[in-house]
């Protein structure tokens, strides 16, 4: 990556990548989390605390070396454990949920998550028998050139295996290869030698295997990532004017007959109900909620805001920490004042059927209430009650020039 950061912690839409695992196996069910952590591994463990527990790799030795390092937290429980890469951030929950329900339906002590490339070099390739049976995994450095000419089968390095037979078959590898590591593949191997039943699901969609080794791989899985969620909102019954410049995080919800235009961003944790519209250039941060028929305009901010009902903030303007009521009109350059010296922030509260002129500050805390109207060019510092014209600034003064 070229940085002085732990690969694992840069960050595909503001969440590091190893959180992105962390959260994909908290998903799929799983009782207990081991990271396998070595270099920099301060700086995974800031990120993750003490959410997950921690094995400790020292050398790098290879895939089965790091298992082997995670060993002692799996002493005397029985079940499946699934394998997963730390730099391998995008896969669907559901493709994770068929790898396990495959390997207990069909009583597989190893069952891989494998795909079909065309052109596979790099990739471990998987070897079958005349039935179809996985025989082994031979690596790219080892394998020989019909291999690596015919075999279009390749080894995600996703796994779930029978817990106790994982770390029986992983003290019996050697660094018998290439490189001189501890390969994960070579269980298959011993297993397949034994007699005991391994298979594979083969990935739908290869995208979900990508894995990152620079920040060119990076940015491709950040778009490989941007538009699997567009597709999903639009598949709901959103219009995204163009899928390529609108960026919606995870954990997005948006109603339908929503339009969101170009170039607008919403994070995550937001949600936004029917009939609005978003943008363009909006930016809508966490904590946002977005009633019906909103209206979200050009080179709007939002930040911690609920909006109600038929409100339109058209253009030019930031709520921060703010709750706005239903049928009001936000002007532009309205912006809230939320941030003290003293790094705290205090909330707006404007109520329903406000009308906001022009270069607004609304300096919090500071509560509206409804069917005002504040006169354009205002600095809000104090409550306004209901029903109440609210102006402050100062009178106009024209004077002589000095010549």
């Amino acid at each position: 990556m070229n940085s002085k950061k732990s690969k694992l912690v840069h960050k595909i839409y503001d969440k590091e990548l190893v959180r992105r695992v962390v959260d994909l196996a908290k998903k799929i069910g799983s009782d207990e989390i081991v990271v396998v952590v070595g270099h920099l591994k301060e700086q995974v463990q800031e990120v993750l605390g003490d959410e997950v527990q921690y094995a400790f790799q020292e050398e790098l030795l290879g895939t089965g070396h790091a298992v082997m390092q995670a060993k002692k937290f799996f002493e005397g429980k029985k079940g499946k454990v699934v394998i997963l890469y730390g730099d391998v951030p995008i896969i669907r929950p559901e493709t994770l949920k068929n790898l396990i329900s495959k390997s207990i339906k069909n009583k597989e002590y190893a069952t891989l998550l494998t795909a079909m490339y065309e052109n596979p070099t790099g990739y471990g390739r998987i070897i079958r028998d005349e039935g179809g049976n996985i025989k082994g995994i031979v690596e790219e450095k080892d394998a020989d050139p019909l291999q690596k000419k015919h075999i279009k089968e390749i080894n995600s390095g996703i796994y779930c295996f029978d817990i106790e037979e994982l770390f029986r078959a992983i003290d019996k590898i050697k660094p018998n290869n290439a490189q001189g590591e501890y390969y994960l593949t070579d269980v298959i191997r011993i297993m397949n030698d034994e007699g005991l039943k391994t298979g594979a699901v083969i990935v739908e969609d290869n995208t979900e295997i990508l894995g990152v080794n620079d920040r060119a791989q990076l940015e491709l899985l950040t778009r490989v990532l941007r538009m699997r969620i567009n597709s999903f909102h639009m598949k709901k019954g959103v219009t995204i004017e163009d899928a390529q410049t609108t960026y919606i995080y995870d954990d997005v919800k948006i109603g339908m007959d929503t339009v969101i235009h170009p170039n607008t961003i919403i994070k995550s944790g937001v949600t936004i109900g029917e009939n609005c519209e978003i943008g363009p250039n909006a930016f809508i941060r966490e904590g946002c909620e977005i009633g019906n028929g909103v209206k979200v305009g050009n080179c709007v901010e939002l930040k911690k805001t609920k909006i109600a009902d038929n409100t339109k903030v058209p253009h030019l303007t930031y709520l921060g920490d703010c709750e706005v009521g239903s049928d009001c009109n936000i002007g532009c350059g309205t912006i809230t004042c939320n941030y003290t010296p003293n790094k705290e922030k205090f909330k707006t509260k404007i109520g329903n059927n406000c009308f906001v002129g022009s270069n607004v500050n609304f300096v919090a805390p500071v509560t509206v209430g409804n069917d005002v109207l504040v006169a354009a060019g205002s600095t809000i510092t104090e409550d306004v009650p209901e029903e109440k014209l609210a102006i402050a600034r100062e009178r106009q003064v024209v004077k002589e020039k000095k010549k």
